[in-house]
């Protein structure tokens, strides 16, 4: 390849891992820790501070402008928006700005409402960087700790619905195992790394999940129960319910949708609330619907899930394909219904409502989803309906059992591993040494990158697996040197020993990486937690440091020779090259071939 062309492939991984690199180094290093704070609270309570703080500034802004005084601190914002109020309503821009004539324009509400959504859109928009940088794990950052407790009296019955006996106690352990096994998939799916899920006891499982964990989203892993139906709607008893409900207010239906006084609703009738996303991404009620309490098909019939785009809103749908016998089912139930409206519930909420407009076999859309909400739904589904249902019996914060001192003596020992290689590297092979210290520096940059592109979270063993890639990656620069020494020995230029040595270190290389690698993928398979950081760590170091060691290493090299002219190479004390010696000397003067 020409060098050229090496150098753009270089320049383009360095600015994309900046980018990668982006959110981790802004949220740690460049967000107020009071900021981080509010982003890493709940979504209710972000609204509950973003409306409290709009009311608290408005009344600033109300006793500013009554005192005729100018826009309080942090409201500049409101005069752009002020000015094109003026112009759209047709009214005289005012020639000097205060808090009335920002405030003559709007009403309170107004003023309220774009308070509101200025800090609503700074902490959700913050809330999304930490989401995308660099995690860390329980034992450095802590994280949520959640004991649930299985249903087995549903669990018992469920089965003696199907089978017509009782489980044994042998069985009933085996479907524990499976909700086990499904629990773990849909957190691995999820994207949250390392996590720790054990058994404790007969009937309950105890989950660690590292980092600020958002409750809605752990809610929408672990609770989700994959419990999505399809259900006629009946709008006769929808009306029936609603006039009832404004002439006694107190008939609010439960969260299984049963009326609490009969015969309000015909009794194979539910009552379930309808649901949209709000501007804070919460599920916001909209009212109720009646819909038959035997659905047309259930979610147990769902052989794939995925989330794409409407071709013509460009809104998520999450896309369901049946199996055979699903799709008999639904297609008699969407025969029998044509023409009717049909209600799509996911546990207990109605997230849309559509017009059966004609059969349907075996591929359904489901639509009125947000991005977050239509992965999780579609992940939910993918990875099976819990055999058991699950309640939260606890649920609490922990503290890191190492905490900063260890990030701290981490980081030393990565640093100061690092220095050592650096120092041992220039000493011993003197000026070749810098071509090493620039690699290892480009390779811990790459391997940190990547560690953010991927979101991965980062653990004690994550660091000692990287503070291991620092030795190990070294390993290449000190082949790649012998070789050229001996190649100089031989009387070569630098240019035939810069070649010769790259060439004739390239399979040794490859050869003690590729084993490496796969040694660590075996035990990022088969280990769990610890182990699995550490694999992970040492996969990414081994691809950085081939690419540093034989891609950097070499451009820098040829970047010397044919840019720079220089016509000497130092890679040891008494082994230094001139291609101007006649005769193939050494810098001792010798004969090629013999050292000093």
């Amino acid at each position: 390849m020409r060098k050229r062309y090496r150098f753009f492939i270089v320049l383009l991984v360095v600015l994309i891992c900046l980018a990668f690199l982006y959110p981790t180094a802004r949220w740690y290093f460049f967000v107020p820790q009071d900021e981080k704070t509010l982003a890493l609270g709940s979504r209710e309570q972000i609204r509950d501070y973003a409306r409290q703080t709009a009311g608290l500034e408005l009344e600033k802004l109300i006793n500013a402008a009554r005192g005729g005084q100018a826009l309080p601190e942090g409201m500049d914002f409101l005069l752009d928006m002020a000015k094109k109020a003026y112009k759209d309503a047709g009214r005289e821009v005012p020639e000097t700005w205060d808090a009335a004539a920002a405030l003559r324009v709007f009403s309170r509400t107004e003023v309220q409402n774009l308070i509101e959504t200025r800090y609503r859109d700074r902490i959700l928009k913050l809330k999304n960087l930490q989401q995308n940088a660099v995690q860390l794990g329980l034992d450095l950052s802590g994280g949520l700790s959640i004991v649930l407790q299985g249903n087995m009296e549903s669990l018992r019955a469920k089965f003696n619905e199907q089978y017509k006996r009782n489980p044994t106690a042998e069985e009933e352990d085996l479907i524990f195992s499976q909700g086990l096994e499904v629990l773990n998939s849909r957190i691995d799916r999820f994207g949250l790394t390392e996590p720790v899920i054990r058994r404790q006891g007969p009937d309950q499982i105890y989950v660690e999940i590292p980092g600020a964990a958002d409750p809605e989203r752990i809610r929408a892993i672990i609770m989700g129960t994959g419990g999505l139906t399809f259900h006629i709607v009946d709008d006769e008893a929808t009306g029936v319910f609603l006039d009832y409900l404004r002439e006694h207010p107190s008939a609010i239906p439960n969260d299984q949708g049963q009326v609490p006084i009969p015969g309000i609703v015909p009794e194979d009738v539910l009552i379930l609330g309808t649901y949209e996303k709000d501007s804070y991404g919460l599920d916001e009620w909209t009212g109720y619907r009646a819909v038959k309490k035997e659905p047309g098909l259930d979610g147990s019939h769902i052989r794939s899930a995925t989330v794409e785009r409407d071709s013509r809103t460009s809104e998520p749908t999450v896309n369901f394909v049946l199996d055979s016998q699903g799709g008999e089912i639904f297609f008699k139930f969407t025969s029998e219904n044509e023409r009717k409206p049909m209600a799509i519930v996911v546990d207990n909420h109605i997230k849309s409502i559509a017009t059966i407009r004609e059969p349907i076999h075996d591929a359904v859309q489901l639509s009125g989803l947000d991005t977050e909400e239509a992965n999780n739904i579609a992940i939910t589904l993918r990875t099976a309906a819990l055999p058991v249902e699950l309640s939260v019996v606890s649920q609490q914060s922990i503290g890191p059992s190492l905490g900063a001192d260890t990030i701290t003596q981490g980081l030393y020992a990565l640093l100061g591993g690092l220095a050592a290689v650096m120092v041992f590297m220039l000493i011993f092979y003197r000026t070749a040494g810098i071509n090493a210290v620039v690699a290892q520096l480009l390779n811990i940059y790459l391997m940190f990158s990547i560690l953010s592109a991927f979101n991965f979270t980062l653990t004690l063993p994550s660091i000692a697996g990287f503070i291991l890639t620092i030795g190990m990656a070294v390993d290449a620069n000190v082949i790649i040197f012998e070789r050229m020494k001996e190649e100089l020995r031989l009387g070569k230029g630098r240019r035939a020993a810069v070649d010769a040595g790259f060439d004739k270190a390239f399979w040794a290389i490859m050869d003690s990486n590729i084993t490496t690698f796969i040694a660590a993928l075996f035990l990022s398979q088969l280990g769990t937690g610890p182990i699995q950081g550490f694999a992970v760590s040492l996969a990414i170091g081994v691809f950085s440091s081939v690419f540093t060691a034989l891609f950097v290493s070499r451009l820098i090299f040829d970047f010397g020779t044919d840019v720079i002219g220089s016509k000497k190479l130092s890679v040891g004390w008494f082994i230094t090259r001139d291609d101007g010696l006649d005769g193939g000397t050494n810098r001792a003067g010798l004969p090629a071939g013999r050292e000093a």
